[in-house]
């Protein structure tokens, strides 16, 4: 296609965005790079380094900066990937959850409480073990798997005691018996471009706690799954994060999506897979680009 620019909202330049300019600079398309940490972002009117441009990839590291960099690109009416609604709902666990079970999609039992008290009604509720989880935050951090009252008693006091208000909202899940590892799809509006499975000992199996990694091949049942997931928070480019689910006697038998992600890291995937990855979200960034055109001109 015709020449594309595109900017890339930013905070560090990691192995992702690198493959990203890579392919971009590859097609011939103008990329500017807009670093968050140094941008001021007028209310106003945009700043110079976002005029004249097609699409923004928001690639930012921090949630906060996301969330405020998205709405002022639509805001000054430049298309931006994800959609600031999609960060929204992505960004926050519980209007993650609830978007999920909104559509039907299967995720896992899921309680909040705004108390020390409550949320150890909650815990109780669900019986050891479970999960607390932080309701912002990514890479498995501040996340804990409660295996007792006097430990569901010790965390509630520690994060009660932090200061920041989101702390104080107590995001408590079932904990889900699965074989050891969960499932990691990169998705463009609903379509799989690659998945993976991240396999550990440890009940977290996140490719950044130093998770295995390996191709996965979807069945049509979790193409379904990640096709709903999608559609729920908004569609766009996501990393859906699912897990496989145990019969009574220890045999996989569904599954259930327990987040979707919205700035989401493929480097893992890529080496998993045989899959070119980041040739498959700038075809798809093409396409979604010259779509917006023909309905602009329409």
């Amino acid at each position: 296609m015709s020449e594309v620019q595109v900017g890339i909202l930013y905070s560090r330049i990691r192995k992702d965005e690198k493959l990203l300019l890579s392919e971009l600079r590859d097609r011939g398309h103008d990329v500017v790079k807009i670093d968050v940490r140094k941008e001021v972002f007028d209310v106003h009117g945009a700043p110079e380094a976002l005029q004249e441009l097609d699409v923004v990839l928001d690639r930012c590291l921090s949630t906060s900066r996301s969330l405020y960099a998205t709405q002022f690109c639509e805001a000054y009416g430049v298309p931006v990937i994800n959609s600031a609604h999609t960060a929204d709902v992505c960004a926050d666990k519980v209007k993650n959850s609830l978007a999920l079970q909104g559509a039907g999609v299967p995720t896992p039992k899921t309680k909040v409480a705004f108390t020390k008290d409550s949320a150890l009604e909650a815990i109780e509720q669900f019986g050891y073990p479970c999960v607390l989880k932080p309701v912002i935050g990514s890479w498995g951090r501040l996340m804990a798997k409660i295996d007792s009252r006097s430990a569901a008693e010790a965390i509630l006091e520690h994060k009660a005691t932090l200061g920041h208000y989101e702390h104080k909202v107590f995001y408590v899940q079932e904990f889900v018996e699965k074989p050891g590892r969960d499932i990691r799809v990169l998705a463009a509006d609903g379509e799989p471009v690659g998945a993976m499975v991240r396999s550990s000992d440890h009940w977290l199996t996140n490719a950044a706690k130093g998770a295995d990694v390996e191709e996965f091949e979807l069945d049509d049942r979790a193409r379904d799954l990640v096709e709903k997931a999608s559609e729920a928070v908004g569609n766009g480019l996501l990393g859906v994060d699912l897990m496989e689910t145990m019969d009574g006697d220890g045999n996989v038998d569904d599954y259930t999506v327990h987040e979707v992600n919205h700035t989401v890291e493929f480097k893992a995937l890529n080496d998993a897979t045989d899959v070119d990855v980041p040739a498959h979200v700038i075809d798809w960034l093409e396409a979604t680009v010259a779509d917006d055109s023909v309905e602009a001109t329409a």
